[in-house]
């Protein structure tokens, strides 16, 4: 049976995009495919005003052999990153800054937000696609810039400005299934993601509207269809002065599907043990919700409550268990599914403890 084939992530516009993106990058006196590849990242995402913020969390993921030397790198470059990205908090973003990306008139990468956004997606989507994700920087690089140039189905040439070594590393595509098809300067994108593709020689064919198979919406779209009450919760995450939040990750939260999580029985056991330790459980973080809003603006996450109270070495699906218990015990709240909606129940009502004034300390989700 033919699976049905995924929609491209980009349109011929934003496919020449994302050319430029690699183009940029590759005209950067960089000498190491793994400071090329952070420099992809860091790029876009600076593409509009001249900074990107980047977390230790998101360098962990891009999975460089040598992260610190490609920061050191980018930065000798004259990219000025603004705090500890090797030695900080992984969960915490640090601003880098890139002259050429500043927002003046004759600025490298000159993208509205839509574009961006949608490049910066398809970035993150085929470096993690399957048969890619696994590979070394070098061929996850090389991916990037034979997907922004292949059409779906036909064979594509090898672009003229494709790292050296890159192309020591195309065969590592083609043995993970990324590419169906290299000869020479010739390839062919394998069926899996082909969506992926930047060039197309015809518009996608109209299809039924189905929305469970619909792309996703971009933020400023979701915003755009959201009520008025829930947008300006979103900005007021998204714009916090005190959780510098990259907006990615806000989107993210807000725009995916909620999914119950199941909780195994060994965590509920956890829970009755933890439970016996914390009598006061339920005060403190109805005050620290309290404390929190009036900081913020908006309720903290779950990750968030957590590290104020010092309960962040729990296990996540713990975690989980221990803010459910306490909504259901009345001394939380929140408007499910929406994030960053937790606040002081009922049963905090008559507790002196939810309405006194307390700095939270609570470092960013």
């Amino acid at each position: 049976m033919t699976s049905t084939p995924k929609p491209f992530l980009l349109t011929a516009v934003q496919g020449e995009a994302a050319r430029s993106l690699l183009t940029y990058v590759g005209s950067l006196p960089l000498s190491s495919s793994d400071a090329q590849l952070l420099a992809v990242v860091v790029a876009i995402r600076a593409a509009r005003g001249g900074v990107g913020n980047l977390t230790g969390q998101d360098l962990k993921s891009l999975r460089l052999d040598d992260a610190e030397s490609a920061v050191t790198a980018v930065a000798a470059l004259g990219w000025q990153v603004r705090g500890d990205l090797i030695g900080g908090s992984p969960d915490t973003p640090v601003a880098i800054a890139v002259p050429d990306l500043a927002d003046t008139s004759d600025r490298r990468l000159a993208f509205g937000k839509d574009k961006r956004s949608r490049v910066s997606g398809w970035t993150t989507r085929t470096l993690a696609a399957k048969p890619a994700r696994k590979t070394s920087p070098a061929a996850r690089l090389a991916a990037l810039f034979l997907a922004a140039h292949a059409r779906a189905e036909r064979h594509g040439t090898l672009p003229a400005d494709l790292p050296v070594l890159c192309r020591a590393a195309l065969p590592e595509l083609l043995a993970k299934g990324f590419l169906l098809e290299l000869e020479g300067n010739r390839y062919l994108l394998a069926d899996a993601v082909r969506h992926l593709s930047g060039m197309h020689a015809l518009p996608d064919p109209p299809r039924p509207r189905d929305r469970t198979a619909e792309e996703p919406l971009s933020w400023d779209a979701w915003k755009a269809q959201a009520s008025v009450a829930l947008r300006r919760h979103a900005e007021a995450v998204e714009h916090c002065p005190r959780c510098h939040m990259a907006t990615v990750r806000v989107a993210e939260a807000f725009m995916r599907k909620a999914v119950p999580a199941q909780i195994p029985e060994s965590v509920r056991t956890a829970y009755g043990v933890w439970k016996d330790s914390q009598p006061d459980c339920g005060p403190r973080a109805a005050e620290f919700a309290a404390a929190f809003r009036a900081e913020h603006g908006h309720g903290p996450s779950v990750k968030q409550l957590c590290v104020g109270l010092g309960w962040k070495k729990q296990p996540r699906d713990l975690r989980i268990l221990i803010v459910r218990r306490l909504i259901a015990d009345e001394w939380l709240t929140n408007t499910e599914p929406v994030p960053w909606t937790l606040r002081p129940g009922r049963a905090a009502q008559s507790s002196p403890a939810a309405t006194a004034p307390v700095t939270t300390g609570a470092r960013p989700a």
